[in-house]
């Protein structure tokens, strides 16, 4: 296993062009960050390789089409969601679960509070 992996960071050799300065991985957005250490853990793990990840990754941008101008972590987080599900770490519907549920309390939490989920997700 790749030393700079188990640091937190595969190093821009595994992650080609992602956001980075001299210490690592930049992200605009905490979730972003949270994707990012959540894959690396499974990595860690070892619930996929990183060329399987990065297989996984490419597919759901190459899907997206030409024209696509998602936010390359909301490709990350999509991939994720697939790759967990397709491992048997959680199911789609648990996942709607939980998109739905974070989905409603943002929808009730004013600006600038912290979302918080309801107990039965919690």
């Amino acid at each position: 296993m790749d030393k700079s992996v188990t640091s937190g960071d595969p190093g821009p050799e595994v992650l080609g062009s992602l956001p980075r300065d001299e210490e690592g991985p930049v992200f605009a957005e905490p979730w972003q960050a949270q994707a990012f250490a959540m894959t690396v853990r499974l990595y860690e793990q070892g619930h996929f390789t990183w060329l399987e990840w990065a297989a996984a990754l490419s597919d759901t941008i190459a899907a997206a089409g030409q024209g696509d101008t998602t936010d390359y972590y909301q490709h990350w987080l999509a991939t994720l969601e697939i790759v967990v599900s397709r491992i048997g770490l959680t199911s789609d519907p648990e996942l709607r679960a939980r998109r739905d549920a974070w989905q409603r309390a943002a929808e009730v939490t004013p600006h600038g509070q912290p979302i918080e989920l309801g107990a039965e997700l919690a």
